[in-house]
């Protein structure tokens, strides 16, 4: 991921005319084999959704992104029907971070819609920013109404209720290659922005088990649930009967397999296992290590984690109901 084009600021993985690379819908678009997989690919909770419903993506940074919030559904249900009436909720995780790499996620307390607008017309806006220091292997939870930017000098990878519904806030007075500041969306943005309200931020992952696979939950809410595996040996995934997977690549080299066929899997690339495949397994040549999204029954996903040890003080920090 490192020897990219250094002008790509996104590489999107699952978009909708992102091109399957191997198996039988080889060639063709994410968005249009949707419309033609059954139920044992997408998993039965899964079989009627309209549109696949995770975006995953690798965000490259050169410089600060605009300061911006996401509405959420009920908001984007009437107001912008025309592009797809869906919210954005997404995680961040950290791939690589330089040292002093910054990012803003979320208002400090007591910060006012008053308060906002003042800071907003004098340029100081970011002060009013909760504003941790990053580093590799962190976790952000950024819900939608959450304001928020991502600055340079980091490799993010974000994994998002599927929408690109995007209210631009502050963009630092940049102009595009004509001299025109791209648009705000201000009186959008004041609308859905959940002034002191402080869900979300940094993310404390939980410890799946003690294994040699160092699995860990690093973030889950009942758009998507991301897992974090790193291993140097065979690493199995068992299939799903309600939801299919993803696997993203992070880093590592080696053979994917199943029953009757194996492929080989390299950083940087995502692999969909259909929920019917019982079994597969990453055989790593490098160590490895992956990011497992899906879309979890968010409900049973706590009960699930209880009954494994976990404690529900520990859940309530990684698992948004």
């Amino acid at each position: 991921m490192h020897d990219l084009n250094p002008l790509i600021g996104e590489a999107w993985l699952t978009g909708l005319d992102c091109k399957i690379a191997t198996g039988p819908f080889a060639g063709r678009t994410l968005g249009a084999t949707w419309h033609e997989m059954s139920e044992e690919w997408r998993g039965s909770a899964l079989k009627t959704v309209k549109e696949f419903p995770l975006l995953a993506k690798f965000i490259f940074p050169k410089d600060k992104l605009s300061i911006q919030v996401h509405p959420d559904d009920a908001y984007a249900a009437v107001h912008e029907k025309n592009d797809g009436g869906r919210g954005k909720t997404e995680m961040w995780h950290i791939v690589s971070a330089e040292p002093g790499a910054q990012l803003l996620a979320g208002l400090k307390p007591g910060v006012t819609k008053e308060k906002f607008l003042e800071s907003l017309a004098s340029h100081t806006l970011e002060d009013l920013f909760q504003a941790p220091h990053v580093h590799a292997g962190d976790t952000f939870f950024i819900p939608a109404g959450m304001p928020h930017t991502i600055g340079p000098d980091m490799i993010v990878c974000e994994v998002q209720e599927y929408s690109d519904l995007t209210y631009r806030i502050f963009d630092y007075d940049r102009v595009d290659a004509q001299g025109k500041p791209r648009e705000l969306h201000i009186e959008k943005a004041l609308e859905v922005i959940q002034f002191g309200f402080s869900h979300g931020g940094k993310v404390p992952p939980l410890a799946l088990g003690a294994s040699d696979q160092h699995a860990k939950l690093l973030c889950a809410c009942r758009y998507f649930a991301v897992e974090r595996l790193e291993f140097s040996e065979r690493c199995e995934f068992a299939g799903h009967s309600e939801h299919f997977q993803l696997l993203i690549i992070l880093a590592g080299r080696g053979n994917l397999g199943w029953p009757a066929s194996a492929v080989r899997y390299n950083a940087g690339e995502c692999w969909f296992l259909p929920s019917s495949v019982d079994l597969a397994a990453l055989h790593p040549l490098q160590s490895t290590i992956v990011l497992r999204a899906y879309v979890p029954d968010i409900n049973a996903l706590p009960r699930h984690l209880h009954d494994s040890g976990i404690s529900a003080s520990a859940i309530a920090q990684s698992v948004f109901v």
